[in-house]
């Protein structure tokens, strides 16, 4: 009798410990699977198969003054069959000045587009991240021409490119001198939009996207304001984000990226 009393305080005891293993055993990976996912990600896609490739490109500097090592971050559509599928468009991601191009890794931008098909580089400019200071040039000409080379030195043919803030000194350029290698454009309230007048912008027949954040009531307004010009534009307004309204809403950037993207398929 005074077993069985035992045996069944003893169950009664261990059951609500067996219980609370159960529970943790089935939460816990889920916990997990969603602290370590990029951030970003529409709600439903996972990851994919994708290859993340980070290495250095050695590209003349403009007016053929030296050479130098651009690091990049790639990546590609999953591979099929062990092949890598042909890529159904290409994008090229700069960065504004507190950031560079890890910010597009670790905010899933990169994973996403390759598990959407696309080839995506995000480029260190010089000076940020992992390529190093050194003068290309002071004039917006050699800074277009800097990118011009780094396309031209990674093979990308034409790409849609993604510019926020600071590095409006490289893609505004571009985007006048060379817009014939561009299939469309997205720039986040980058700078260096004063520098053109209407009838520059009037004459540009890339595709633009513009996002701006809410708050954004500086380079937000201003671009938007100068981009206006841009016969073939759409404007994107993130509510209640600043100026780095990517950072802010990713859910919401990645959904208007994506949504302009498939106009180039």
């Amino acid at each position: 009798m005074h077993t069985c009393t035992f045996n069944r305080n003893r169950l009664l005891i261990y059951l609500p410990v067996v219980g609370a293993i159960i529970v943790i055993y089935y939460l816990l990976p889920a916990n997990l699977l969603d602290n370590t996912r990029p951030s970003g990600l529409p709600q439903g896609l996972g990851m994919a198969n994708t290859k993340l490739l980070t290495v250095n490109v050695t590209v003349q500097k403009p007016q053929n003054t030296g050479t130098l090592d651009v690091f990049y971050r790639e990546t590609l559509p999953p591979e099929k069959d062990g092949e890598n599928p042909h890529p159904r468009l290409e994008v090229l991601l700069l960065h504004g000045h507190a950031f560079s191009s890890k910010t597009w890794e670790s905010l899933g931008t990169l994973n996403l587009l390759a598990q959407q098909g696309y080839r995506a580089v995000a480029v260190d400019l010089p000076g940020f991240g992992n390529t190093p200071h050194i003068e290309i040039g002071k004039v917006d000409k050699d800074r277009a021409d800097f990118l011009l080379v780094f396309l031209n030195a990674v093979g990308l043919q034409t790409p849609v490119l993604v510019s926020p803030s600071m590095s409006g000194h490289f893609s505004i350029p571009f985007l006048m001198l060379h817009n014939q290698r561009l299939k469309g454009f997205v720039p986040i309230a980058p700078v260096g939009t004063n520098d053109y007048s209407a009838e520059q912008y009037r004459k540009i027949q890339t595709p633009t996207l513009i996002v701006f954040g809410e708050l954004d009531t500086n380079l937000g307004m201003q671009s938007l304001k100068n981009f206006r010009h841009l016969p073939h534009r759409t404007a994107f307004k993130i509510p209640a984000a600043h100026h780095a309204c990517y950072l802010d809403e990713p859910h919401k950037f990645h959904n208007a990226l994506l949504d302009f993207l498939t106009r180039f398929q």
